[in-house]
């Protein structure tokens, strides 16, 4: 595994991290299968949520027995000094360790959530002062909009930034690496396949890996996806012409209006599994898999069909998507 230093902090990271979203879907058992052999593989840096239900937990029973082993990243939506303090104590609680190595502001997208969090009693100074007392080693923040983490950068003093970069998605990335690279900022890389959407894990993360960046954190649920994310971090990140060719192809089948599969949007009020019928869909348009996609999306017990369009998903949804449109076009061809 190759690693890099996470910027400011100092920490030595393996440059393919773990993100912590998938095991939600998975037991507590085969969920420490996949933890034991991401650490195993040599991953270090292991990033979760405080929003991604038993993630925490999950993720902690396994890294609080192999704690010098392991990076551990958690974050809060909290905007206030109060609400992340608590939710600090709830991290420290669900890990089952006496510290967290990095802890960062979640989903800063608007100017609103940045002035709230930097604000005299916002989030900030509730992390700034679990760092005093040692229980928060290092301060981050993540977010979809790249604008707004550029500011957060130039006003705040975090040690980190986490947004989402992978071939499709490059726009905007110049100014954040940049001003990244003036704070000496750690860049922590979420979305690297497009949520799946990119097919071939390798290339893609080894495209990543060209940039400067500190870790990747692709989301992990099997055994055989923290192999084959490993090998990519064990691999030179230059990609042959035609490695770059058969990438290029990849991104430019998806456009930018797809699904990313990040889950903000659920729960559905209906029920909906909305990112999974993205996905049955986005086989069935984009990889000539009509028949597998429409086998799987008739054993869904919630179907597109369903939606009664309240627009929930399209307020939560980081990359405003046309949730409800989308929805309905799928329901056109899988129904």
């Amino acid at each position: 595994m190759n690693y890099r230093v996470l910027g400011q902090t100092g920490l030595k990271v393996s440059v393919i991290g773990f993100g912590g979203i998938p095991v939600q879907r998975v037991s507590s058992e085969d969920a420490a299968v996949v933890v034991n052999r991401a650490l195993d593989r040599g991953i270090n840096f292991f990033d979760t949520a405080r929003g991604y239900t038993d993630s925490e937990k999950k993720l902690g029973a396994v890294l609080s027995k192999r704690r010098k082993k392991a990076i551990i990243a958690t974050k809060s939506m909290a905007r206030s000094r109060d609400a992340m303090a608590e939710e600090i104590q709830n991290s420290l609680k669900d890990f089952r360790v006496d510290y967290i190595d990095l802890y960062q502001l979640h989903n800063v997208k608007e100017q609103e959530a940045l002035e709230q969090v930097l604000a005299p009693d916002g989030a900030l100074a509730a992390l700034k002062e679990a760092k005093k007392d040692g229980v928060v080693k290092h301060i981050g923040i993540t977010g979809h909009v790249k604008d707004i983490l550029v500011k957060a950068l130039k006003e705040a003093e975090l040690e980190t930034v986490q947004f989402p970069f992978n071939a499709v998605e490059t726009d905007g990335t110049r100014e954040l690496f940049d001003q990244a690279e003036k704070t000496n900022a750690g860049v922590i890389i979420m979305k690297p396949l497009a949520g799946g959407a990119l097919k071939n894990a390798n290339l893609a993360l080894r495209f990543i890996q060209q940039y400067p960046v500190s870790v990747i954190i692709p989301g992990m649920d099997s055994v055989s996806q923290v192999d084959e994310n490993a090998l990519a971090g064990e691999m030179p990140a230059t990609l042959t012409a035609d490695e770059m060719k058969e990438l290029e192809n990849d991104a430019g089948i998806l456009g930018n209006t797809f699904c990313r599969r990040c889950e903000y949007c659920q729960p559905c009020p209906q029920g909906i599994n909305i990112p999974m019928i993205f996905l049955f869909d986005g086989y069935y348009t984009r990889y000539d898999m009509q028949d597998w996609a429409l086998d799987r999306y008739r054993d869904l017990p919630v179907k597109a069909s369903d939606c009664i369009e309240c627009g929930e998903c399209e307020e939560k949804c980081p990359y405003s998507l046309p949730v409800r449109h989308m929805l309905a076009e799928a329901s056109g061809r899988l129904d």
